[in-house]
């Protein structure tokens, strides 16, 4: 029986800038490190963000976890705008989304046992009694690969694997819809990562759960992601579906993140896209497209323009080359 889809999260021209700088003789700059980022996202569905580091993808989860309002725009997490929501109903949202974070070393506190950690949620966030915690915390750490008498250890006694499988057991004390997964596999060995991975989809079949997947491995991405999304400079310049984008890139930035990840095929050996400079500086990013610098098939017009996200080749594109054809 197919499950309808139901959307838990929507964002509509997301913004984020910060301040930075400014003393007694110095001006103060500005970054803005989300520029007008629109996305949803269904239960059971995973969208993977991409991008080099600074495009945006770790403020994208900030944001979305209510770690740091937007700047500007709209986000709705199930149906409800954190910003406009009152203390009850943001306390709701808190259990709503939870995110498993990069470094499985550092985002446990040491001082404390494993089955407190687990059980500190429930303390927070609802009313259960301390028997009913108790059982909650066994069961969720059966649910991850780890034994229940384990809940008397402290972090430093576990490996690399089993803290990234303590932390994820944590995001779902509270039975969230939402779950922020910031690389959570980046700090861990190969084969350790194939076995977080198969949880997680294990997990997100379970409970129909709706990931929103910050990474840079691609080849993590094509095998883990339903929709994928590449960001630019706190842009997005790609967005559609993991097969659309994987075997059909459209924008020049999008091909060169997967020229330059390594593939099995000896075939595509000979298949780059080379970019020239780094990185523009996000407090005075360029004019026009902000891609345009590094970009092969920039023009007088990516220069000047900047390029509306719009639907091209079946996934939805940011780029003037693309539009008029000069990518082909």
């Amino acid at each position: 029986m197919t499950v309808a889809s139901e959307r838990v999260l929507a964002a509509e021209g997301l913004e984020r800038r910060y301040t930075v700088g400014g003393g007694l003789f110095r001006k103060s700059g500005e970054v803005q490190a989300l520029r007008g980022v629109s996305f949803g996202l269904d239960r059971g569905r995973t969208l993977a963000v991409v991008g080099e580091s600074g495009c945006g993808k770790s403020t994208l989860a900030r944001v979305v976890t209510m770690i740091e309002p937007p700047s500007a725009g709209r986000l709705e997490i199930d149906g409800t705008d954190p910003q406009k929501a009152d203390e009850a109903g943001r306390r709701r949202l808190r259990r709503t989304v939870q995110i498993v974070f990069q470094n499985p070393y550092g985002s446990l506190n040491p001082r404390r046992k494993i089955g407190d950690i687990l059980e500190e949620p429930l303390v927070i966030n609802s009313d259960a009694d301390r028997t009913a915690r108790a059982e909650a915390v066994r069961e969720m750490m059966r649910r991850v690969g780890l034994r229940p008498e384990q809940a008397r250890r402290y972090p430093h006694m576990f490996s690399g694997g089993q803290r990234q499988r303590i932390a994820i057991a944590r995001a779902l004390m509270l039975r969230p819809k939402i779950v922020v997964l910031d690389e959570p596999v980046s700090a861990l060995d190969l084969s350790i990562q194939a076995q977080v991975l198969n949880l997680l989809v294990e997990l997100q079949d379970e409970f129909r759960l709706a990931y929103l997947f910050i990474a840079h491995n691609l080849s993590v991405v094509r095998h883990f992601a339903d929709e994928v999304m590449v960001m630019y400079l706190g842009r997005a310049v790609e967005q559609g579906s993991r097969d659309a984008v994987f075997e059909a890139p459209q924008h020049p930035y999008t091909r060169a993140l997967l020229a330059a990840s390594p593939v099995a095929d000896p075939s595509r050996r000979g298949e780059r896209t080379k970019l020239s400079g780094e990185l523009p500086s996000p407090l005075n990013p360029p004019p026009g497209c902000v891609f345009h610098p590094r970009c092969p098939l920039a023009n007088a017009r990516c220069r000047a323009e900047v390029p509306r996200l719009q639907m091209l080749n079946g996934r939805l594109v940011a780029c003037h080359a693309v539009e008029e054809g000069r990518a082909a």
